[in-house]
């Protein structure tokens, strides 16, 4: 005993002097063979002269004995005696908690967190966090991307700020994404063929069936290129590309890559996802993050040592198991737009491939990036859910992940280069059908003549394309077709499947792999036929 609740040489030094053993001086050793012999009444902290006392007779008996000299002494009594106890080291304290409930009998957890790094972004939080506003937390994590492993776990602004509900590990909360996720629809985008950075999509109002998104800022650029589109986060852009691929195909890729999103009970996925509609964790986010910045293979990530040395010696087996999310020409085109997003004011852009989002009525804020080797993650807003008006990602949390990267290093690892296979072109330079994307199915132009109706075509899957399929068989696809009077009928090698008459989609289970062809024919009798190829 120490003194008050304090046992042992370790507890103590932290406790009076905030160091480990090893690092003690000769004065403050001696307080500490002192303190035993009588725990209570010499406690430095409140017998401060008593200690004093203890601590220079051991020094002079030591001194006598030939195990220090006459200077040592003298030079250790004049050394001052702790009039307080120091709080104890708490690094990660949500991770140390969650490890502990979960292995209870184990003595030693070994983790990939980084101490400096770890105390540092803890003090970023706290102070980021005070700043905004009351009742604002902030989480952040930060993984070697090339590694899986965590080397930063900040679960909250405070562990007992109780105003912040600081014990709630923010990192492993379910809430929406924002627009976090319109980077993964532009990759799904990209690999399937129908678009390319430099392709036109239109920016303008539009309504699928009840659905009518607007952007943040209610207003329209026209005319753009899908680089401006990502790179500026406008919504309507998005939401198009999206209803051409299919709510379910984003769900099902993010399912099958190792990304199990959350949406309510009973629900489906529709196409409010691409502005968060779903719930997923900053964790899930860091790791699809992750995978994007290494080329589109899946990254699984460890804050336990033991598992990241297995996958080193594994040759990097950490996502085994899980399929990838995107090919690395897609993966490679996401990263260069995100890179050349607008940085927050006073800070450097070009070398960081983030992403911003702001939830549904300011309820969060996050900022996700990368560069060559590291990933990182922010969020902010409050622990119960509630609103904070202006509370967005590039104001509140894009800052503080550009101070991250700032704090891992001075220099962020650069981006990697092109892969093969990518089409570095602009305008009249690209294939005619990247050149624009097509027209939706339904137009909210209401000036149009509603008795002049384009012939029917299939919008998707595209003709002579592969479409991936779940092995279990419990991944759908959603056919889509363009123009046409309804209702529409669906054949699937000259057999129909059930659809609704006031739709121009429907929803295909695969039997398995092989060749099938589409076909659509409308109230009319024009039809449209595509041949696709089904891969597991």
């Amino acid at each position: 005993p120490f003194g008050g609740n304090i046992e042992g040489v370790r507890a103590a030094s932290l406790a009076y002097f905030g160091k480990e053993p090893q690092r003690l001086s000769v004065g403050e050793a001696a307080l500490l063979v002192a303190l035993p012999q009588a725990p209570e009444s010499r406690r430095p902290d409140r017998f401060a002269e008593a200690a004093r006392r203890a601590r220079d007779k051991v020094l002079v008996r030591t001194r006598d004995a030939g195990v220090i000299t006459a200077l040592e002494a003298e030079r250790a009594m004049a050394e001052p005696v702790p009039r307080t106890r120091q709080a104890f080291p708490m690094l990660a304290p949500h991770l140390a908690e969650a490890e502990t409930a979960l292995h209870p009998r184990l003595p030693v957890h070994r983790t990939t967190i980084a101490a400096g790094l770890q105390a540092s972004l803890q003090a970023l939080a706290r102070e980021e966090a005070r700043r905004i506003g009351e009742g604002i937390s902030a989480a952040i994590l930060v993984a070697d991307h090339t590694t899986g492993e965590v080397i930063a776990h900040v679960g909250s602004a405070d562990y007992f700020d109780s105003a912040r509900r600081g014990a709630i590990d923010m990192t492993a909360a379910v809430r929406s994404p924002g627009s976090t996720l319109k980077p993964i629809i532009y990759g799904l985008g990209f690999e399937a063929g129908l678009i390319h950075p430099e392709t036109l999509i239109e920016d303008k109002p539009a309504r699928f069936g009840a659905y009518a998104p607007e952007n943040f800022e209610d207003t329209y650029r026209g005319t753009v290129t899908i680089r401006e589109a990502l790179g500026q986060s406008l919504n309507v852009p998005a939401v198009r590309v999206l209803d051409r691929l299919g709510a379910h195909r984003l769900v099902g890729r993010l399912r099958r890559s190792g990304i199990d999103a959350h949406l309510p009970k009973g629900a489906e996925p529709n196409l409010s996802i691409a502005l968060g509609g779903l719930g997923l964790t900053l964790r899930q986010l860091t790791e699809l993050y992750a995978t994007l910045a290494s080329g589109g293979d899946p990254v699984a990530l460890t804050h336990s040592l033991a598992e990241a040395d297995r996958a080193r010696l594994d040759g990097g087996g950490a996502g085994t198991g899980r399929t990838a999310l995107l090919g690395p020409v897609a993966a490679w085109y996401v990263g260069d737009i995100l890179k050349d997003a607008p940085p927050p004011a006073h800070t450097r852009g070009g070398r960081i491939a983030y992403k911003t989002g702001t939830s549904y009525g300011y309820r969060d804020a996050l900022a996700i990036g990368y560069d060559g080797q590291h990933v990182v993650a922010v969020w902010v807003g409050r622990a119960d859910g509630a609103a904070t008006p202006g509370l967005v990602g590039r104001t509140a949390a894009a800052p503080i992940l550009f101070d991250v990267f700032g704090r891992i290093s001075a220099r962020p690892v650069p981006l990697g280069p092109a892969p093969r296979g990518t089409i570095l072109a602009q305008g009249d330079g690209l294939p005619p059908p990247l050149k624009r994307f097509g027209r939706l199915a339904v137009a909210a132009d209401t000036r149009a003549d509603p008795f002049i109706v384009d012939p029917v075509a299939i919008a998707f899957p595209p003709d002579r394309s592969d479409i991936e399929i779940d092995i279990s068989g419990d991944e759908p696809v959603l056919i889509k077709a363009d123009g046409g009077a309804l209702p529409l009928t669906f054949l699937i090698d000259g057999e129909p499947i059930a659809s609704e008459p006031h739709r121009r989609d429907v929803v295909w289970m695969p039997r398995g792999p092989g060749f099938a062809r589409l076909s659509v024919i409308d109230a009319k009798g024009r039809a449209d036929r595509v041949t696709v190829r089904l891969v597991e």
